[in-house]
């Protein structure tokens, strides 16, 4: 094995592609990845939101362990990722488009880093080549208050198209009969078309940009991450992917009546903050699912050019291929909107890994339905790349013996994800500390149990209940199970690898410290 691409869409619902299930919404690329690798369909994050999710793909570590906990929170400068490994295997790891983790700045400055010098650009990234570092959220006064361009904004005025922000003037809007400016922030026009050409979009710049990286790569071993920033909001789509689908192909909203009656405060305060009822309305959710669906489409279609030309460039012979997503989107199910909570339209991802190597042609096109976590990820990259550094550090397991077939014992029957919820409008709601917003969901294959700081827990029957309708967290025929589940999850917390400044290795070693350096202890 040589090179790693990893490919992730932002805010992409599991079972909104064809392999996954979805009847209407055909992506022959991305299900022609799954034939010749491993689907698991059973795949979750370590977080329902953009920025700790990431974090712990690029860590391979849990939420509360790395400290990343929501998108405005740096990771700490002495977390490790997966650029930090990969280099001393001597691999170019790189970034095409978001990964929304801010530098720690007051780390650095109290080490004297300075973002200016290699080390300091390496560490703020965090630990990527920023060879197209863009995570897609530029209003106006940010590009105002930034010092450095977005590339895709001054590439958008060489072709002509004009303003400070073309991103957000041009790429993120459209326009009337009138020539009026219809900003796609405003989700009443998710299902018009962007004023751009399809193929100066984000997606289409971001492909061409990870091919870009390749060539320029040459021989040398590389690992990138081609991060498209779609189909997460604004949900506005080019021509033609703006009016593919109509109502007649969305899923069904998948809600119920039954849930307004559940006597959760925390779930309740989520289904009343304003993006929740914004999205419960049946305008706003067909309006929006006509250009989500479309995003999805062309970042399928843009997949197709990259993967002939890995083919044409001999690629696919010596590149492992993942591609998933950091979390769902609710568009309106359960009375939600956005992401944040733990149902499976947030926490449930997709994830398909392609490896080229003759180990894995007896396993090519399975749809694996054991558990996986986005924790996993990283020690299967290493695995990949035959390297041993830094293991105590991480909480997942590799994946690498399951997509060749080997056969695992004690493999994880349960996942886990975790959420900082104190910047959302639910914690004003509540009327909560900063540090009071934390909810932790632990699933097997019955139950899921959500454990909530000063709140009742959730719980579902995922056999009986798969729709998660019908909370039994406070039900007494339950107190059992509900303990058990308490019970694993405080076993899975506890079980977090914290202890990051030595190895496993270092603390069991024999020791004699009479003869190493004269100490005596408890010697008479």
């Amino acid at each position: 094995m040589k090179n790693i691409l990893f490919i992730m869409a932002d805010q992409l619902r599991y079972d909104y592609l064809s392999c996954y299930g979805h009847p209407h919404l055909k992506t022959p690329n991305i299900d022609g990845l799954a034939k010749r690798g491993v689907l698991f369909e059973s795949a979750y994050v370590q977080a329902p939101v953009c920025g700790p999710s990431r974090a712990s793909y690029y860590t391979g570590r849990t939420v509360f362990s790395h400290g990343s906990t929501w998108n405005q929170i740096p990771l700490p400068i002495g977390e490790l990722t997966i650029g930090d490994y990969l280099k001393k295997s001597g691999i170019r790891t790189g970034v095409v488009g978001k990964t929304h983790m801010r530098p720690d700045l007051d780390g650095m400055s109290r080490l004297g880093i300075s973002k200016n010098t290699e080390i300091g650009l390496t560490i703020s990234e965090p630990g990527f080549e920023p060879y197209e570092r863009d995570d897609g959220l530029h209003p106006n006064n940010q590009i105002k208050n930034s010092k450095n361009k977005l590339s895709y904004n001054q590439w958008l005025n060489k072709l002509g198209y004009e303003g400070e922000n073309p991103w957000d003037s041009w790429a993120n809007s459209s326009e009337d009969e009138n020539g009026k400016i219809l900003s796609g922030w405003r989700l009443r026009n998710s299902n018009k078309p962007a004023r751009i050409k399809e193929e100066h979009s984000e997606t289409a710049f971001m492909t061409n940009r990870s091919m870009e990286f390749i060539n320029e790569s040459g021989d040398k071993p590389w690992f990138l991450h081609l991060s498209y920033i779609k189909p997460h909001w604004p949900y506005i789509a080019p021509a033609p992917y703006h009016d593919m689908y109509s109502s007649n192909q969305f899923y069904p909203v998948h809600r119920s009546d039954i849930e307004k009656e559940i006597n959760h405060p925390v779930y309740k305060a989520f289904m009343e903050n304003n993006i929740s009822k914004t999205f419960s309305r049946d305008e706003v959710r067909n309006t929006v699912l006509s250009g989500y669906m479309g995003l999805i489409k062309q970042i399928d279609d843009n997949l197709g050019r990259l993967f002939r030309f890995l083919e044409e460039k001999g690629y696919m012979k010596n590149t492992m291929i993942v591609f998933t997503s950091d979390h769902g989107d609710y568009h309106g199910d359960h009375w939600l909107g956005e992401k944040e909570l733990f149902h499976e339209q947030i926490v449930r991802v997709p994830m398909i890994i392609y490896d080229p190597s003759n180990l894995s042609n007896n396993n090519r096109g399975i749809r694996e339905k054991r558990f996986v976590e986005a924790i996993d990820l990283l020690p299967t990259f290493l695995d990949t790349v035959n390297s041993n550094v830094s293991r105590h550090r991480l909480e997942g397991q590799s994946l690498l013996p399951i997509i060749r077939g080997e056969k695992v014992l004690n493999w994880k029957n349960f996942v886990f994800s975790e959420i900082d919820y104190s910047f959302n409008e639910a914690r004003k709601i509540l009327n909560i500390g900063a540090s009071d917003a934390r909810a932790y969901m632990i699933r097997n294959n019955k139950w899921k149990y959500i454990y909530y700081i000063g709140f009742p827990p959730q719980l579902f029957d995922l056999i009986n209940d798969p729709n998660e309708f019908n909370d039994l967290g406070q039900s007494s025929e339950h107190t059992k199970i509900i303990q058990e589940m308490k019970d694993l999850l405080l076993k899975r917390i506890t079980s977090r690898k914290n202890r990051v400044s030595v190895t496993d290795e270092f603390v069991l070693k024999e020791r004699d410290y009479t003869k190493e350096d004269g100490i005596m202890i408890g010697v008479w």
